[in-house]
């Protein structure tokens, strides 16, 4: 088991990487604006489907950035298959990930409270 697990999380850093070189270097999504960092991934044990955690800086329109990915991970995926070496390649389903968000207004809270 603790092997499967290793592997899987290998698994999910790989694709990570290779996920992040495709959406900033070779996506022309007009919709896909701002800067976006994908800061997890979650491989199914079955390796079917892996759950992309994206946060996105500066975007013009966030829904509107969200749907482009979605849109584009039949081509993203493609473009991961050529680089991860897996039988399968999982099938991309991208979520948004508000932990940065999340982090900075708990920032900002703390020093509201610093000054005080």
């Amino acid at each position: 088991m603790a092997k499967n697990t290793n592997r899987l999380g290998r698994v999910n850093e790989e694709l990570k990487k290779e996920i992040s070189q495709v959406i900033n270097y070779e996506l022309k999504n007009p919709d896909v604006t701002g800067m976006i960092s994908v800061t997890k991934v979650k491989v199914t044990p079955d390796l079917k489907y892996a759950k992309v955690y994206v946060s996105v800086l500066n975007p013009k329109n966030l829904s509107k950035t969200l749907s482009g990915l979605k849109e584009s991970a039949g081509f993203i995926r493609s473009r991961v298959a050529k680089t991860v070496n897996l039988r399968i390649t999982p099938e991309l389903v991208f979520e948004y990930d508000d932990s940065m968000e999340y982090g900075e207004r708990i920032d900002a809270i703390l020093r509201e409270l610093k000054k005080e």
